[in-house]
This record gives structure tokens, C-alpha cells and sequence, in this order.
């Protein structure tokens, strides 16, 4: 561990520097193809919902990778760790780039996220080594930076390359952050002694048990919806196979592995327990919100990548101004006190999406999003310090790899939890107001009059002009029910968010003097 010296050289500095790089990069490819997703599915010959694949199969591999990182870190020592999966991760992003199949792009998203997710703990581990006590939470709040500006500007990067020189770019801007990330990481993190003799002491079934677990987990989430859940014999198997091998993970570890691969007896922490589900909340806060933007966006509003992404620019500028305060408020204020206000602005964020009208659009956006932006960072960074505050140093490392983990779960489950609160209240509003809406009505009455008065003004003839009325009023009527049904997913978030707010309390206040960042 690093002493409590005031001083840092500038070769840590650009070390710590150049694995946040490698982090906000594996973070903003979770992202950067969502508002492009039509556009990579129709370069490969994809349907719609085949092209959920793309988004899915990335997701699969950094979370599996998560907890592996630290064993296999130990394994192949950092620096050569880092060096090799750089390497890695940018063949797989050229091969998205030149994929014609979605079998092909499939197996590079893997690839991408299996190698990405190993940035997300090494740059805290990094953060604990290398910095000295009293800058470690400017470590950590560097770290959030990438955890909450990343999925903000993805969409607008993604967009803006994919208007400007086309989709294949999603994937080759990586080769701008990596190369600098595998410059900085040879050039600044020692070399070490390797040590192969630990791969006979593997933990294989814990390793086993969490791929197929974690993965079938994540895949039932994310494609669920889309498949009308359980009545697919895809999302049954997947649903049946998490079922099976996670609670074999967790027996396994708990009570049978020698030397866990990942240590959950460190769950019995206070902190890091109840830090890991504040985590799974903002996960889904976080991801939650990503995801109903753009698809409010897009569906309502008929948005294209670019203005999606000039729309969630908004939840990502502000925040560079408020991190450079962090470190100093998470060393004068109880961590706690900045997680409960941190959340309850979030929410309230969410709160101004509850009340949106069909002409809700990138303009009346602009003000929840700056709000959110003030929030978001009062939230991720302190509960990742939180988390293994009370842990021994030792420890530290397992504690992040567990709470990543279930905040990138969180996402998974939030998403899929939006997807269905929005399907379901959709059909649920079309219902409600279709009661509403009759012939017999006398507004209704006028309103088709006044559409049809329109179209035959356009040369229609009346049988015609009657018949497209009708059709613009059933429009109007799906996209009303539309517009309530996302009503109805920002308060689900907003509630969530205001109970983790709560929830943080459960925490013991940490000893500022004792306190390491989450590595």
C-alpha cells in the first residue's frame, strides 16, 4: 500500500491517468452503439431485434470479466495484464468494424467486452497502489468520472460518427484512447515477476458456475423483453440455466472453494453489503435513464443518432465541473450525507420526467438532464469509496470486484425492468384512453371532422380523407399512451433512487483517517 505522503510523481500520476483512460473507454462502449444500433444491424443484415445482440453480447463479457480480473491480474502481473488485453481489445473493436455477419459481430462484442471490463477494477486497483492515502479519493472520484460521463456522451459520439462517417467508426475510434492507454501503461507500471503456478490453483468451478450464471443472467435481462419473456424457450433455457449455476456459484464460494475466486464472505461487511445494493440502485438509475431517453427519443419523437446523443450531451458537460470538488467534500462530509442528497437530486430529475406531453423533446430535456448531471456524481463516486471503507486493504480489491459487479447488473435488470414497465403501462394506456375515445363522442367527433376537413383540402377524396382522420387520431392516441407509459418508468427510477437514498444510512460512518478508495 502507498504511504500517506503528500507527494506523487508525475510517472504515477500519468499511470493512474492512463488507466482511467482505458476505464471511460471500456464504459463508453457499453454505450457508444445504442443510438446506432439500426444502422450497425442493417451493415451486417440484421433484424431489429437480432441487432440487440450487438449491446447484449458486450454486456456478457465485461461482467464476467469483473470478478475474474484480480485473479488473473495476480496471475499475469498489471502491467502485463493491462498491456495484453489493450492488444486484445482493440483487435476485436477492428473486427466489429469489418463484420458482415451478426454471428461475427456477436463473437468481436464478446471479445471487446471480455477484454474492456478487466479496465473497470485495475484502474482502482491502481488508484490504491500507486496514490497516496490523502489523494485517494481524487483517484476515485477520476474513476466516477468515467463510471457517469462515459455512458452520458457515448450516444453523441456514436451518433455523430455514425451520421458523419458511418458505423464501423463506433468501433475504430477505440484505437485513439487505447493506443494512448497501452503507452502510458508500458511506459509507467513496473514490471513484475509472473506467476503460472497459480492457474493449478484455480478456482475452475467457481469460474464455471459464474460464466454460465452470470451470463445466462444477463442475457434472460437484456433479451426478455424482446422475446415476450419466458413464453421463449431461449429466454426459459437462460432463466433455467442462471437459476442452476448461480446459487451453485454462490455455495461454492462460500463454503467449499479453498481459496474463492471471488470472496463473498466479505458480504458480512455492513458497508460493503448494503454499498453493493445502493450500487445495484444506481446501476439502475444510471443505466435506466440511458436507455429511456433514447428510446423515448427515438420512438416519440422520431429522433435521429445525432440528435439523441445532442440531447444526453446535457447529463454528461456539467459533470466535469462538479468532480473537481469531490475529493475535497468527500474528505470534510460524511460520505453518507453526499450519497442521500446526491440521490434524492437524481431522483428529483427523474421526477421532472414524470409530467413529459407529446411535445416533450430535446429542449424541455435540457433542465433535468443539467439537474441530473449535478446528482449523479454526488452518488457513484462516494458509495464506491463506501463500499470498502471498512474493509482491510487486503480486501479491497475483492470488495470492488463484487460492487462492480452488481452495479453493472443493476443496469442489466434496470433496463429490462424499463423495457417491461413501458410495454406493459403502454398497453395498459392505449386501454384506458381507448375507453375514452368513441365515435359517439362529441370531441372526438369534432377533432376527425377537422382532420378530415384538412385532408380533403389536400385533394382527398371524402371516403379517403375519412379513413386517414382516423388513422392520424389512432396515431395520436398511441403516442399519448406511449408518452405516459415513459411517465411511469421515470417515476420507477425515481423511487428506487429515493429508496437507496434511505437505504445509505445502514452504513457505518467511516473513519476518514483509516478510509483506503475502492480498488
Amino acid at each position: 500500500m502507498p504511504q500517506d505522503s503528500q507527494q506523487m510523481d508525475a510517472r504515477k500520476w500519468v499511470a493512474v491517468a492512463g488507466t482511467m483512460l482505458g476505464a471511460f473507454m471500456a464504459v463508453l462502449d457499453t454505450q457508444i452503439t445504442n443510438s446506432s444500433l439500426a444502422d450497425i444491424s442493417g451493415g451486417i443484415a440484421a433484424t431489429p431485434d437480432e441487432g440487440s445482440w450487438i449491446s447484449t453480447s458486450y454486456l456478457i463479457g465485461e461482467i464476467i470479466t469483473i470478478p475474474l480480473t484480480a485473479w488473473l491480474g495476480g496471475i499475469f502481473t498489471l502491467r502485463w495484464y493491462l498491456l495484453g488485453n489493450v492488444v486484445l481489445f482493440l483487435f476485436c473493436s477492428a473486427m466489429c468494424g469489418v463484420s458482415h455477419t451478426l454471428g461475427e459481430m456477436i463473437v468481436f462484442r464478446v471479445g471487446q467486452g471480455f477484454t474492456g471490463g478487466v479496465f473497470i477494477p485495475t484502474a482502482l486497483t491502481v488508484v490504491v497502489t500507486m496514490m497516496p492515502k490523502n489523494l485517494q479519493p481524487v483517484g476515485t472520484a477520476m474513476f466516477g468520472l468515467t463510471a457517469t460521463l462515459a455512458p452520458a456522451v457515448g450516444p453523441y459520439i456514436g451518433g455523430w460518427l455514425t451520421d458523419r462517417v458511418g458505423w464501423e467508426w463506433n468501433f475504430y475510434i477505440n484505437f485513439i484512447p487505447g493506443i494512448l492507454m497501452f503507452a502510458t501503461v508500458a511506459a509507467t507500471i513496473p514490471a513484475e515477476k509472473t506467476q503460472f503456478g497459480k492457474l493449478k490453483q484455480g478456482d475452475y468451478v467457481g469460474i464455471l458456475s459464474l460464466a454460465v450464471g452470470l451470463g445466462s443472467l444477463v442475457a434472460m435481462l437484456e433479451e426478455g423483453q424482446r422475446h415476450d419473456w419466458f413464453g421463449s424457450p431461449f429466454i426459459r433455457n437462460c432463466g433455467i440455466l442462471a437459476a442452476i449455476f448461480v446459487p451453485i456459484f454462490i455455495v461454492w464460494e462460500l463454503f467449499v472453494a479453498k481459496e474463492p475466486l471471488v470472496n463473498l464472505r466479505l458480504l458480512g461487511s455492513r458497508n460493503l453489503a448494503v454499498s453493493t445494493l445502493l450500487g445495484f440502485v444506481l446501476g439502475l438509475g444510471l443505466y435506466g435513464c440511458v436507455y429511456l431517453i433514447p428510446e423515448y427519443l427515438s420512438q416519440v419523437q422520431n429522433y435521429s443518432p445525432l440528435q439523441i446523443g445532442e440531447t444526453l450531451i446535457w447529463v454528461g458537460v456539467p459533470q466535469i465541473f462538479v468532480f473537481p470538488a469531490l475529493p475535497f467534500l468527500m474528505k470534510k462530509v460524511d460520505m453518507r450525507l453526499l450519497i442521500f442528497l446526491g440521490s434524492l437530486v437524481f431522483a428529483y430529475s427523474c421526477w421532472l420526467n414524470v409530467y413529459m406531453s407529446p411535445d416533450y423533446a430535446k429542449d424541455q430535456f435540457i433542465f433535468a438532464n443539467i439537474i441530473r448531471a449535478f446528482g449523479q456524481p454526488f452518488t457513484i463516486v462516494p458509495v464506491t469509496a463506501l463500499a470498502t471503507a471498512t474493509l482491510a486493504p487486503k480486501d479491497a480489491g475483492e470488495g470492488s470486484a463484487i460492487f462492480n459487479m452488481f452495479r453493472n447488473l443493476g443496469g442489466s435488470f434496470g433496463i429490462a425492468l424499463l423495457s417491461t414497465i413501458t410495454q406493459r403501462r403502454e398497453q395498459f394506456h392505449d386501454f384506458r384512453i381507448g375507453e375514452r375515445v368513441t365515435a359517439y363522442d362529441p370531441i372526438v367527433q369534432e377533432r376527425v371532422a377537422a382532420i378530415r376537413s384538412y385532408f380533403v383540402s389536400q385533394g382527398f377524396d371524402p371516403a379517403r380523407a375519412t379513413f386517414q382522420a382516423l388513422k392520424a387520431l389512432q396515431l395520436t392516441v398511441r403516442q399519448s399512451s406511449y408518452v405516459m407509459a415513459y411517465n411511469d418508468a421515470f417515476l420507477a427510477v425515481a423511487v428506487g433512487l429515493v429508496i437507496g437514498a434511505c437505504a445509505v444510512w445502514l452504513c457505518k460512518k467511516p473513519d476518514p483517517n483509516a478510509q483506503v478508495a475502492a480498488g
